[in-house]
């Protein structure tokens, strides 16, 4: 009796569709997940004001008039690298204006990979590294010099096969709206051409021990 070609897979089942994608949330994804949430960016990191770009605190008047004040994803992405001690492109060596799509040159230029990140192919290998205490990041790189790309960091979740199919990787961004825990379709919808292809994601180690380490003296200095 002839077998069936190796090419012919069955259709996925209803289990197939909730099954996770991308691996349990390890312990330093939960980790990973307090970190993000002590940031809050639901409050700071507010658009269409002027704000300090570490802290996403305000720090002009409302209705005042100058740049920097349209949205604040890059400088929240930025803010969550200082917080971990993970270097990327960050003011003062990049103005807060049009500074996700030179995030995104950077990643992947030999100054980012000197730096430490990485390129990673697919959303489903971004969301298993984030469940596993890595820092990503997903990126859109305006093809329009004048017109803002945008970034969101890949939060931690136990993601099933169908909403990483429908959605996409779990997100957290400052943007139009701000969120800590959304996903990439709804972070990407305003800008054209963004997703699903036009997004890439880039990788970068935590040093969680010596995070920890540090925390605990700072803790111990107060």
């Amino acid at each position: 009796m002839s077998s069936a070609p190796a090419s012919v897979q069955a259709p996925p089942t209803a289990a197939d569709a909730t099954a996770l994608c991308c691996g349990e949330v390890s312990n330093p994804g939960k980790l990973l997940d307090r970190v993000i949430d002590s940031m809050h960016v639901d409050d700071r990191w507010q658009p269409h004001v002027h704000i300090e770009w570490a802290t996403g605190l305000q720090d002009q008047p409302s209705g005042s008039s100058g740049p920097d004040r349209a949205t604040h994803c890059s400088s929240f992405t930025a803010a969550l690298g200082l917080k971990l001690d993970v270097y990327m492109l960050r003011p003062p060596e990049h103005s807060q204006q049009l500074l996700a799509s030179a995030q995104g040159e950077w990643f992947r230029s030999p100054g980012g990979v000197q730096a430490g990140w990485t390129s990673v192919p697919t959303a489903a290998e971004a969301q298993t590294l984030s469940n596993a205490g890595k820092l990503v990041v997903v990126v859109y790189e305006s093809p329009e010099p004048r017109r803002p790309g945008h970034v969101a960091i890949v939060r931690p979740f136990p993601k099933t096969n169908a909403d990483l199919a429908e959605n996409g990787v779990q997100t957290a961004q400052a943007g139009a709206k701000n969120f800590s825990s959304g996903v990439a379709r709804v972070s990407f919808a305003k800008h054209e051409g963004a997703w699903p292809n036009g997004v890439r994601y880039y990788v970068h180690t935590i040093d969680w021990q010596k995070l920890i380490a540090k925390w605990s003296d700072q803790a111990k200095k107060n």
